[in-house]
This record gives structure tokens, sequence and C-alpha cells, in this order.
């Protein structure tokens, strides 16, 4: 089922094959293969003069250079922290005593009614599977042969 359409393209492309064998290009490069390229004469191998070497130059010391020295790092003074005055604590005056207000009592709620008993609805029961399950067999075929 998965390759139905596979068929269906081979045709196509066999006949572009075939119509691209046909044509006058296939011809020239089978004549191309076919004929004889010509001998060509080797050239004779050009012999290379050496490498001049390059001439060896003295090796020139640097003169060391002089050690500076550095000065010393100036040093700040450390500065002491300034001595802030002590402020007063206000005296605030003391807050009045508020007397305490009595708490409201609620009144009780009222019973809820009595709701009468509903029955109760009963599930459906699961039907069972017999336990013994006959076997199916088949009758055997009539003979058509007569004895």
């Amino acid at each position: 089922m998965a390759h139905h359409h596979e068929p269906s393209i081979l045709l196509p492309l066999l006949l572009i094959t075939l119509s691209l064998m046909s044509g006058k290009e296939v011809l020239a490069s089978r004549h191309l293969l076919e004929t004889t390229l010509p001998t060509v004469p080797e050239l004779p191998k050009v012999e290379l003069p050496p490498l001049p070497t390059l001439p060896t130059l003295p090796n020139f010391e640097l003169p060391p250079l002089p050690k500076v020295e550095l000065p010393p790092l100036p040093h700040v003074p450390i500065l002491q922290e300034p001595q802030l005055p002590t402020l007063p604590k206000p005296e605030l005056p003391t807050v009045p005593h508020v007397p305490a207000l009595e708490k409201p009592e609620l009144p009780e709620l009222p019973s809820l009614p009595h709701l009468p008993d509903l029955p109760k609805p009963t599930l459906p029961t699961i039907p069972t599977l017999p336990k013994d399950i006959p076997f199916p067999s088949l009758s055997t075929p009539h003979s058509t042969t007569s004895p």
C-alpha cells in the first residue's frame, strides 16, 4: 500500500532517460571517448641552481636597562570620627485610659426543621457470567464423493 505511486513515477523517468540518450550530445561524447589522443613528448627536466645561503649576522647584546627606584607611597593620616552631641529624650505625655466596652450578646439561633428520611435508591446488580461456557464446535462437512 505504501508503494502505490512508485510505478507511475517510473514510466516518465524511463521516457526522459531514453530521450536524453538519443541526443547528439551522447553521440559526441561517445566519439570523444573512442578517439585516441596524440602522444605528447616529454619535456626535459630543468635543473635548478642551488638556493643561496643567507650570511650569518653577529649577535648584538643590548645594554641592561637602568633600575628605577620608586619613591615610597604617600601616607594618608587617619582622621578621627566626629563626636556628635547627645540629644535629650523628649518626655511624652501618658495616653489616657479608655474603658473597655461591653460585648453585645448574640441571640440564640432557631433550630433547623426536621427533614423526613428518604428511601435510599438501590443499585443495579451486575450480571454474572456462567462458569461453564460451552465450547463451539463445527459440524463435519458432507462428502462430495458417493460411496
